[in-house]
């Protein structure tokens, strides 16, 4: 059964950092496409970063040059570093393939950016 466990949310200020994580299992990690998604009060999911098992990277505009998503394969695990965080970031955050699975969204992380 695949399984996609997200953690690392926090409430921050406005400015600071938070470094999520996506533990993986039920699936050979490194042989699939992964993204990161969001999903603000009120608005649609949507996608943050992608990276594909390839290594090709893509971020959405709004996030270009704070975020990184990188993964480590052994670990079975994908990250996403975050600085500069600004309130619009608030949002829940869920690891997934890229593209999305229906059936294996998780509970995700909530992100609280908030003076």
């Amino acid at each position: 059964q695949v399984q996609f466990v997200e953690s690392g949310g926090s409430l921050v200020q406005p400015g600071e950092s938070l470094r999520l994580s996506c533990v993986t299992s039920g699936r050979i990690f490194s042989l699939y496409d992964m993204g990161w998604y969001r999903q603000a009060p009120g608005k649609q999911r949507e996608l943050v970063a992608s990276l594909s098992r390839g290594g090709i990277i893509m971020y959405a505009d709004s996030v270009k040059g704070r975020f990184t998503i990188f993964r480590d394969n052994v670990l079975n695990t994908m990250y996403l570093r975050m600085i500069s965080l600004k309130p619009e970031d608030t949002a829940v955050y869920y690891c997934n393939e890229h593209p999305a699975i229906m059936d294996y969204w998780g509970q995700g992380t909530q992100v609280t950016v908030s003076s």
